[in-house]
């Protein structure tokens, strides 16, 4: 059977939360729920730095506007992650080239990492904080319900993804409007108070005060 839908799979998710992928696949692995993980993916240190990782990530992904800085940072993080993966999962299975497992898991990395980058850029938008934790603790059980169902249909799971894929890169085009709006409005209100403090206080017009 080929891997590749559960390269898919995974490569979608670790644009969302790279380390909960590696987590989960360390764990699903150590335990002997799948054959399907390389033991690099089960060593002590991996699981220990990446449980670490994930519990800063799990802070930050829901603090407004932090997790859009979070984001930037790990714009090359997360699809690395995937590409990574996705390598060593067809280097276990031996069904198809280590490269192109690569590429489809990274480049599904990137994509779905750039819907989970422009979804909070637009929440952010909001005035009120808490649609990022909502949105947050949706993002890391979908990561974990559909990271854990692919290890037992693997296609189902590719299907699910790509629909969910699809329908994120959908949502974020007609975002990038409300984005934009939100970056002029911020950019004009920083010019507004940089004149300001450029203009100094207003002139005392009251005059001095004079005491018969």
């Amino acid at each position: 059977m080929s891997v590749l839908p559960l390269v898919f799979t995974s490569g979608w998710a670790s644009g969302i939360n790279a380390y909960a992928v590696v987590l989960l696949l360390g764990v699903f692995g150590a335990t002997g729920l799948t054959d399907e993980v390389p033991e690099t993916l089960q060593r002590p240190e991996i699981l220990i730095t990446v449980g670490v990782l994930f519990l800063l990530e799990a802070v930050a992904d829901k603090i407004p506007y932090v997790d859009s800085v979070w984001d930037s940072v790990h714009t090359v993080i997360r699809p690395a992650a995937g590409a990574w993966v996705g390598a060593l999962l067809a280097g276990q299975s031996g069904s198809v080239s280590d490269l192109w497992a690569g590429v489809l898991g990274g480049s599904t990395a990137l994509a779905s990492h750039t819907v989970k980058a422009g979804a909070r850029m637009a929440i952010n938008t909001s005035p009120e904080p808490f649609s990022n934790l909502v949105m947050s603790t949706a993002e890391d059980l979908g990561v974990a319900g559909i990271l854990t169902f692919a290890m037992f249909h693997p296609e189902a799971a590719a299907v699910i993804a790509a629909v969910l894929l699809a329908v994120g890169l959908a949502m974020v085009y007609f975002l990038v409007s409300r984005i934009r709006r939100f970056m002029r409005r911020r950019a004009q209100r920083r010019e507004e108070r940089r004149l300001a403090r450029a203009a100094g206080p207003p002139p005392d017009r009251t005059g001095p005060v004079h005491r018969d």
